[in-house]
């Protein structure tokens, strides 16, 4: 074990940031977005929950005026959103994304210039827009995101360099639309450069493009998904034969523990384990899934590993996803263990949530050392051994 992951001090953590991760290479692939922010009072908005499915809506009155506490712009989109957390945490870090040629297009380019990321591998399209989004939040519930896609849609082959993939760490995050039609070509060009290939697809992908994505599972080092996207997977795993539906850890005794609860679609109740050993037999070295407050889960072939959630004020959780799947790479690309990268991938993800846009919190390598010693008490992991 290199001295940065030892388990005896946080200096330790921090010295492995320092260390180790100005001598690596990150590129990461996804949209680039600017996001409107709406932000309004809950006593202003009307929330409602289905009773009988996992749905909530927020509603505003037809023709009626809604006074909004804020309207703020930023920039986002999963790709650009990577590449900024991997830069502030040490990474020689480039971005491969396509954008208009607009003024929001500028904006972009500015704050990727800002951040030290390399726009080498940026591509501009003439005919289409930028991408853009209207996220409504109301404070403590999940944004609702109005999205025009644009240029992230046409990511096509021609446009992924081979010089781009030379790079130690090859994070994809979701790809749009037509885009998604290159997310095989991007894995083959990242393993066959020898990049740890990492990729935090959204549901839209793992549904439209389910035969693609499963082709390219053993050749993914790192995959992240949240709970309703690994649900996504489970009838085809059953049906596929892949899972073999029997547990053999220890319950956690929290119902909405993932170990408890397992994971249910198309009237299937697959228990965790038995899901992480089928994905992991396909060739994923480690599966991590999200599960909202109830924390985040590390699966791999041999063990796996849950962290609480320390309590923090919400503004906003988009961008969320992005910080902790990119983290949680990053940390192990530089060398760190599970538990070390699980508690650092919380914390930044925890920092994100703290402000209204989805790059603002994102720290930078000694920062995430202070909030990792700071929070400490609320970063909790339990492990089961896959016996």
């Amino acid at each position: 074990m290199p001295p940065c992951c030892a388990r005896d001090t946080f200096f330790n953590l921090a010295y492995c940031l320092k260390a180790n991760y100005m001598t690596l290479k990150a590129l990461t692939l996804g949209s680039a977005v600017i996001d409107i922010i709406v932000t309004i009072a809950p006593e202003r908005i009307e929330h409602m929950r289905m009773r009988n499915a996992d749905a909530s809506f927020l509603l505003v009155e037809e023709g009626r005026k809604v006074d909004a506490e804020s309207v703020t712009r930023h920039i986002g989109g999963g790709g650009v959103n990577t590449a900024v957390s991997l830069a502030r945490l040490g990474f020689d870090t480039a971005a491969l994304v396509k954008t208009g040629s607009d003024r929001n297009a500028e904006d972009v380019i500015e704050r990727l210039q800002r951040e030290n990321v390399s726009r080498d591998f940026l591509i501009s399209d003439a005919m289409l827009a930028t991408g853009s989004s209207v996220l409504l939040s109301s404070h403590e519930r999940n944004a609702g995101i109005f999205t025009a896609r644009g240029a992230n849609t046409a990511l096509l082959p021609a446009d992924l360099a081979d010089a781009a993939f030379e790079r130690d760490l090859v994070f994809i995050s979701g790809l749009s639309n037509e885009s998604a039609d290159c997310f095989p070509d991007v894995i083959a060009r990242a393993h066959a450069a020898g990049a740890r290939v990492a990729t935090n697809p959204g549901i839209r992908q793992l549904s439209s493009r389910a035969d693609e994505f499963f082709a390219c599972l053993d050749r993914i080092s790192i995959l992240t998904l949240n709970r309703v996207e690994s649900e996504q997977l489970v009838p085809r795993l059953i049906a596929g034969g892949t899972a073999d539906q029997r547990t053999v850890i220890r319950p956690a005794g929290n119902p909405n523990s993932l170990v408890d609860r397992g994971l249910m679609a198309g009237g299937f109740n697959l228990p965790f384990d038995s899901y992480v050993r089928a994905i992991t037999s396909l060739g994923v070295d480690m599966l991590l899934v999200t599960n909202g407050s109830d924390g985040a889960y590390v699966g791999t072939a041999d063990a796996i590993w849950h962290c609480t959630v320390p309590t923090v004020e919400v503004a906003g959780t988009a961008g969320a996803g992005d910080a902790f799947a990119s983290t949680f790479a990053g940390m192990i690309t530089a060398g760190t263990d599970v538990e070390d990268a699980l508690k650092s991938a919380t914390c930044n993800a925890g920092s994100v949530v703290s402000h209204l846009d989805t790059q603002t919190g994102l720290l930078s390598r000694d920062g995430l050392a202070r909030r990792v010693k700071e929070f400490e008490p609320g970063l909790v992991v339990t492990r089961w051994d896959m016996a």
